[in-house]
């Protein structure tokens, strides 16, 4: 969908259409209302940057929502439930990514559908040699549905894989690479399919799936 910045915007970030007159989305939600889940989700996810720990999150997520992503033609990521988001979306899948930082570069509000897609970076604090920062090339972003009450009902991330696991070898060669990221990676290249992660045809939800 296209955007434009309308008044009453609240962050550079956060842009959007209006379309209709109305304050209202069809879901039912106020777009005051979609900007202030944004600005909560923002402060949320640097407060858990600097914490080291992602887990709080799960607080933003329905009981029954999902979140998932793909990993490859034969790897995809679902957790389906707050308590699978919070164990392994935010948890097992964040571990060892301490120290790395993820800045929302634009976020575009859908108020009469009541979706979010937001597109960040994703950068290490660590730098190279030259002071340069390691960081994922490419745009990485979230695709969110909102169920009101301030919190998601769906989520779906997306990356570039090739980029993420060729600066993390990277990093490897540098020694920069924390030790739960290095064990994560080697129990990936070992083939064992870790916790959430299905074969496409397996999966309990698809990734289109609502």
């Amino acid at each position: 969908f296209f955007f434009q910045a309308e008044d009453g915007i609240r962050d550079d970030l956060v842009t959007g259409v209006q379309t209709c007159a109305l304050p209202i989305s069809d879901m039912g939600f106020a777009r005051a209302e979609m900007e202030e889940m944004v600005q909560r989700w923002l402060a949320a996810n640097a407060a858990c940057e600097e914490a080291l720990d992602w887990t709080p999150m799960a607080d933003f997520y329905t009981p029954d929502a999902t979140y998932g992503w793909n990993v490859g033609p034969k790897d995809e990521f679902m957790a389906v439930g707050r308590d699978e988001i919070r164990e392994l979306a935010l948890g097992l899948e964040m571990s060892g990514l301490g120290g790395w930082v993820y800045p929302y570069q634009h976020v575009l509000i859908d108020d009469a559908k009541g979706e979010i897609v937001g597109f960040w970076k994703q950068t290490a604090l660590a730098t190279r040699a030259d002071g340069s920062h390691y960081e994922v090339a490419g745009i990485g972003g979230s695709w969110f549905v909102y169920a009101g009450n301030f919190q998601w009902s769906w989520q779906r991330d997306w990356f570039d894989v090739a980029n993420a696991t060729s600066v993390f070898m990277e990093m490897i060669r540098d020694e920069q690479l924390t030790p739960g990221m290095t064990k994560r990676l080697e129990q990936a290249m070992s083939g064992e399919r870790l916790p959430g992660h299905y074969r496409p045809d397996q999966m309990p939800v698809g990734l289109w799936d609502r």
